[in-house]
């Protein structure tokens, strides 16, 4: 009973939440400016369209095969970028609105009114049109990482980091044929792969994954899973983790390879596992020299923080932030994360956190492009 009124209070709260925020952007778009009654009916139109096709793609997300559904869900999800940034102009016109009105300018604040709820309607679609551009253009970011534990050997190492590839109801497997090639045109020595590669259930979505059969570095192909993967539950998280090792990719799930002499990865399960899939670092670490050189992979930065003291990890690879996606969400991210993107230190681990290829809700990037990590490893000896 206690679930039933939980789920009836939060039902009932949201629903409010949206419905206040429903008829404050109406007021902001149709009643602030002083349109004339037919332009107010049309921005209600509108308003009432969009929050249909929202409604509607929305809940159409991660249900059953995406291919059908893609026509809905691609604009619903594409709508949340849009209404970010309509809210973002709206309240800032708002405040300026609020100053002339405090400052007995009527005539101005009507003035700005009518020029500016339009031109902040244009600059969000247009900003959205220029994200939805960017997001299907990744692109390979270098970078160098100089490791003391590194076997002069094996300098010059060449590790190809793809992470968030998000196939299923935004992309399909053009999306990772494509993401394959690039990575493959970069010709390295290991792939890894850094979680939430899918979204939805491998009966629907495993095939858009095939074209990573293509991958063939000469030290393989390694991996973790991501919250993405575990969203379904454990079970199908536990197929997700059969379906990539049948197509040749070695999920490390708490566990350690050795690659060659002197060369070992370990990977931890994503921080919102639990039972056999709940993240452990010891066990990821147990009988791995530290004395080697050792990779470490993680989907979620903040989880490098986990390692134990001493563990000998070299370098640590995550993914998962997005770069933020859009702007100016990377603002939050420092919440749960360490680090949003880039090269830096987390608990004294040396990390790179890659701002992935695809996309999570809207297939929108806005100052945070779209990437596959290309690590190149040099020894300090």
């Amino acid at each position: 009973m206690g679930d039933v009124v939980r789920l009836v209070v939060g039902l009932v709260v949201g629903l409010a939440v949206l419905g206040g925020y429903a008829v404050w952007l109406h007021r902001r778009l149709a009643v602030a400016p002083d349109w004339a009654r037919r332009t107010r009916r049309a921005v209600l139109v509108a308003e009432v369209v969009a929050g249909v096709v929202f409604v509607v793609g929305a809940s159409l997300l991660r249900r059953g095969d995406p291919a059908p559904t893609r026509v809905v869900v691609w604009p619903a999800m594409t709508l949340l970028a849009v209404v970010l940034y309509l809210t973002i102009g709206l309240v800032l016109l708002a405040l300026v609105s609020l100053g002339l009105r405090l400052a007995g300018r009527p005539e101005a604040r009507r003035r700005l009114l009518r020029a500016g709820t339009p031109t902040v309607v244009v600059l969000a679609l247009l900003v959205t049109a220029v994200g939805v551009v960017a997001a299907t253009r990744p692109a390979v970011r270098t970078t160098e990482v100089t490791v003391a534990d590194l076997p002069a050997s094996y300098d010059g190492l060449r590790v190809a980091l793809v992470t968030d590839l998000h196939v299923g109801p935004l992309h399909d497997d053009s999306w990772t044929r494509r993401v394959v090639a690039m990575v493959e045109a970069e010709d390295p020595d290991l792939v890894v792969l850094g979680g939430d590669l899918v979204d939805g259930s491998p009966e629907h979505v495993a095939r858009y994954l095939e074209p990573l059969r293509d991958l063939d570095p000469r030290l393989g192909v390694v991996g973790v899973i991501g919250n993405h993967e575990l969203l379904g539950g454990l079970d199908e998280a536990r197929e997700w983790v059969e379906t990539y090792r049948g197509l040749g990719v070695e999920v490390l799930v708490n566990e350690s390879r050795e690659l060659a002499p002197g060369l070992v990865v370990t990977g931890v399960s994503d921080a919102t596992g639990t039972d056999d899939l709940a993240p452990d670092e010891a066990a990821a670490l147990a009988g791995v020299d530290p004395e080697g050189f050792v990779l470490h992979l993680a989907h979620e930065p903040h989880q490098v923080e986990d390692l134990p003291r001493g563990s000998g990890v070299d370098l640590a690879l995550s993914g998962h932030t997005h770069g933020g996606q859009l702007w100016p969400m990377h603002l939050l991210t420092p919440l749960s994360d360490p680090v949003t993107q880039g090269y830096a230190e987390v608990a004294g681990v040396p990390t790179l956190v890659s701002r992935g290829v695809g996309t999570s809700g809207p297939p929108v990037r806005v100052l945070a492009p779209a990437q596959v990590d290309l690590v190149v490893l040099r020894s300090a000896g």
